[in-house]
């Protein structure tokens, strides 16, 4: 691809993916115009569309900024050490608590960085 088609992209500075059963996860370091680096994970999950008679690729993507990594990597890892340390307590709800949102927990995201 020459420069004039690659303006409008960000460039991935690295990736990895994870296949899981029928999902993929992929986490992408990407950066901004700024030049700072932000994650993308992506969960692919494949899926059959009986009308077309076509699969297709379903995807939800998270983007992850910088200034928040730390809170996202503790916050991840202390749901994991609950599912670690409880595995007989979890069972499948609609209802269950969640821990209260800090006051600064809110992100001014500016896409335009993007």
């Amino acid at each position: 691809m020459d420069k004039v088609e690659n303006q409008g992209r960000r460039e991935d500075v690295y990736s990895r993916a994870i296949r899981a059963g029928k999902r993929t996860y992929f986490f992408d370091v990407k950066a901004t115009k700024a030049g700072e680096n932000f994650i993308t994970i992506t969960e692919s999950k494949k899926k059959f569309n009986a009308d077309q008679g076509k699969f297709y690729f379903e995807k939800h993507k998270v983007f992850l900024y910088k200034e928040d990594f730390e809170k996202f990597s503790e916050g991840f890892q202390d749901v994991l050490d609950y599912i670690n340390n409880n595995p007989d307590e979890i069972e499948a709800k609609d209802d269950y608590p969640e821990k209260p949102l800090e006051k600064d927990s809110t992100v001014d995201v500016n896409f335009e960085d993007l």
